[in-house]
């Protein structure tokens, strides 16, 4: 699953987007120059040639992925505000909280 247009992107594309991909695995969100967000199992500065910017690594096991951090509406517009703060004009190729 991925958000394949930033702009505009709707909480509901940021819920669905988290509840992809289950917490047992370190993930990354990250944007494309494109506008097309996803979860990467790629974390780090591994295979980022075509990125506008990534979020820092959601570590295993922290509740930042899979369905219950789909339904907690607190992380989910979280989410959607900081990727919207940064599309398209990233303040940083790196987002750090």
């Amino acid at each position: 699953m991925h958000i394949t247009k930033m702009e505009g992107a709707t909480l509901d594309e940021v819920r669905a987007l988290l509840a992809s991909k289950d917490d047992s695995v370190a993930r990354q969100l990250r944007v494309t120059k494109f506008g097309r967000a996803f979860l990467s199992d790629k974390v780090g500065a591994d295979d980022i040639g075509d990125l506008a910017f990534r979020f820092e690594t959601w570590d295993a096991g922290n509740g930042y992925c899979g369905v219950e951090a789909a339904s907690d509406e607190r992380w989910v517009r979280s989410v959607h505000r900081d990727l919207n703060e940064n599309w398209p004009n990233p303040k940083d190729s790196y987002i750090d909280w």
